[in-house]
């Protein structure tokens, strides 16, 4: 049975929406869109997913969230990276090259 692809994000989601948020702050429908954008389609996260790893970064305090008007003068919760947020980042980009190169590596082993 094929896994899905909710089934990969997770456990690297956290790390995907410390990198969407380096660029700039954003609310979560547009970090949804930046996500997606970011993976050329293949990515779709859905908000019952996003919210809650947004309310978990928040909490580790590698993100804050603050109300504002978005584009479409709306009231909505913008998100930006903590300095916290930005050491985490690099660590865990750190890591995530050491195990995908190791992946790699053990793919093309015979």
């Amino acid at each position: 049975m094929p896994k899905e692809k909710s089934d990969l994000l997770q456990g690297t989601l956290d790390m995907l929406i410390l990198k969407a948020l380096q660029r700039e702050a954003i609310h979560g429908f547009g970090l949804s869109q930046r996500l997606r954008e970011m993976s050329q389609g293949v990515f779709r996260v859905e908000m019952g997913s996003l919210y809650p790893a947004l309310c978990r970064l928040e909490a580790r305090g590698w993100i804050k969230g603050e109300w504002s008007v978005s584009e479409a003068n709306r009231k909505a919760r913008f998100y930006a990276l903590t300095p916290a947020g930005r050491r985490q980042l690099t660590e865990e980009t750190t890591e995530w090259e050491k195990l995908s190169a190791t992946i790699n590596l053990m793919l093309k082993t015979t």
